[in-house]
């Protein structure tokens, strides 16, 4: 698809924010399945849930707009998964996997907050109120998702990495330093 005009990129973006969703819900199975805080687990699990409603407004956006969902697949989403998914991939403690997961999706929903915003924006230009609402309540659901992954990195979640750090200092064998070779 040729770019020549604002609603050209707005379908455009839509089409990348479909693309960027649908392989977030093949993600977030994988991260809750890697979390072992119960917390983040249910909440990778309940923003499942919500991105397949996600997914459904965008859909329901194209097609008032005579579109299909086919586009060129989102790399940056690909991007940012694949590098969630090598940081389950290393031997972490399980308290830094869970800061290493939340991080990981502090970054996507960063991803999202941004393309929503933007979709919204053109939306609102271009006169498609009833897609502007639709966009900016999941605009509304990624911040909240945002910032509960900000809360619980904060209260529970980073806390436990640094401790489990503390407690693995404490068990190293001490160095020699300063001793004659």
């Amino acid at each position: 698809m040729k770019i020549k005009s604002l609603r050209d990129l707005y379908i455009h973006e839509l089409k990348d924010l479909y693309s960027a969703e649908t392989q977030i819900t093949k993600a977030l199975p994988k991260m809750a399945k890697a979390a072992s805080n119960e917390e983040l687990a249910e909440g990778f699990r309940t923003h499942l849930e919500e991105t397949k409603g996600q997914i459904e407004r965008l859909k329901q956006i194209l097609e008032e707009l005579g579109e299909t969902t086919r586009g060129e697949k989102c790399a940056g989403m690909e991007g940012l998964l694949e590098e969630g998914a090598k940081m389950m991939e290393e031997d972490l403690p399980e308290e830094l996997l869970d800061a290493a997961l939340i991080g990981a999706a502090q970054k996507v929903e960063h991803y999202e907050i941004s393309g929503y915003g933007t979709v919204r924006t053109f939306a609102e230009l271009l006169g498609e109120d009833d897609a502007a609402e639709l966009l900016q309540l999941t605009l509304d659901e990624e911040s909240a998702t945002d910032e509960k992954l900000t809360q619980l990195a904060e209260n529970i979640v980073n806390p436990e990495a640094e401790d489990a750090d503390e407690d693995e200092e404490e068990e190293a064998p001490k160095s020699k330093a300063g001793k004659k070779k």
